[in-house]
């Protein structure tokens, strides 16, 4: 059975440079704590710094300003519950926002340091910029609107929602959550008018358990997690030295190789969506009418419900997903589908099929008749029809 991974905006699978660039910290006998005084300490210490160099100039900060964390959940977490924790307020979130934005938005709330104030989006998956606007006042302490959806791939103007910030909430800070987006652009200018920006190493071909939070002015802070002084006392805990500079090489490698793996990922998907739409009766694009990341393709398939598709899928090779990788499994629909007006039926029959650096078109003709064949196989064409028809 050939097998094809098609759920990159899951996880990326590790790239070469990345690989390499791990393998002499995961050697037996290498690894030594970066706050120590001893020769190994130092080593792993200028390794740490290194990549920390290298996250800084990829998205234009001051090494001092870039936050090693053990993931992106982690940095968007410490972003917008560490500004309540610090600076309590109203925390303005997007409804499409990564859970791990949500739920620390509903935390700060919960813990009674912020009032929750959640804006809805239009059809194409983009913020409501109206009901942003009227979201935001003199109280409001962060703000944080995603630059590339994970679940849609739509990409959000963001320079809108920052002028919009500073107009009107001149006290507040943007948080961005980039995780979707470093594969793809330059976040370093997309994310100009942000103060924090989080990213995750898996998502853009790094090695996963590892990401970073990163400050384009000071912003007051609180730590989640206390102890040493690492990170400038706001995350304490041993740095992961092999995940850092995992990262730190993939993400130089995506900045290198983002405008020929994003034109190529681009034609790939158009070319799926184009193959899967004529071969499926009933079957839309979402997001389609706003500009959407290159590797997503996210449909809706009418009389199918994605869990038993993606049983079929799974069982003839096909590795891909309904929605957001942190909702795998889950009975309810997607919150950022409802939130786009979708209904709940219509949003359980939801497939994301996202590409990536390993990508080819062999992947995409191969996911285009596996597709096609289990929808026939859940729902043949004649019952699709007869419903057209109005019979039942």
């Amino acid at each position: 059975m050939t097998r094809v991974y098609l759920d990159h905006a899951a996880t990326t699978p590790l790239c070469p440079e990345a690989a390499e660039a791990m393998g002499d910290w995961l050697a037996p006998g290498s690894l030594a704590n970066p706050s120590g005084a001893h020769w190994a300490a130092r080593a792993a210490r200028k390794a740490v710094d290194e990549a920390r160099d290298v996250v800084a100039e990829v998205l234009d900060t001051r090494p001092g300003d870039v936050v090693f964390t053990g993931g992106g959940s982690e940095a968007a977490n410490l972003a917008v519950l560490g500004r309540a924790l610090a600076l309590p307020g109203a925390v303005v979130v997007s409804a499409v926002e990564h859970h791990a934005v949500l739920r620390a938005a509903d935390a700060a709330s919960r813990l009674g340091r912020a009032e929750l104030r959640v804006v809805g989006a239009g059809s194409d998956g983009v913020v409501d910029l109206s009901e942003l606007a009227e979201a935001l006042d003199s109280t409001v302490s962060i703000v944080s609107v995603q630059l590339v959806n994970n679940e849609v791939g739509t990409v959000q103007p963001l320079d809108q929602v920052a002028r919009l910030v500073r107009r009107r909430a001149p006290g507040a800070v943007l948080h961005t959550d980039a995780v979707q987006a470093v594969p793809w652009f330059d976040v370093a200018q997309l994310a100009r008018g942000a103060d924090m920006v989080s990213i995750s190493a898996h998502k853009f071909g790094g090695p996963s358990g590892v990401g970073a939070l990163a400050f384009r002015r000071e912003v007051a802070l609180a730590p989640l997690l206390h102890g040493g002084p690492q990170e400038r006392e706001r995350r304490a805990g041993t740095q992961n030295v092999a995940g850092i500079v995992g990262l730190a090489a993939a993400l130089a490698a995506a900045a290198r190789g983002r405008e020929a793996v994003a034109a190529r990922a681009s034609s790939l998907r158009d070319h799926l969506a184009a193959g899967l739409l004529s071969a499926i009766p009933g079957a839309r694009e979402t997001g389609s009418g706003s500009p959407r990341a290159p590797g997503h393709c996210h449909l809706l398939i009418e009389g199918v419900e994605s869990e038993a598709l993606l049983v079929l899928l799974d069982r003839q090779g096909l590795a891909a997903s309904a929605g957001s990788a942190c909702a795998s499994g889950a009975i309810d629909p997607s919150h950022v589908l409802l939130a786009m007006g979708y209904t709940a039926t219509e949003a359980r029959g939801a497939l994301r099929l996202t590409l990536g650096h390993t990508s080819t078109q062999a992947d995409v003709e191969i996911a285009t008749r596996a597709v096609a064949a289990a929808v026939a196989t859940l729902r043949p064409a004649p019952a699709l029809s007869e419903r057209r028809a109005g019979v039942v």
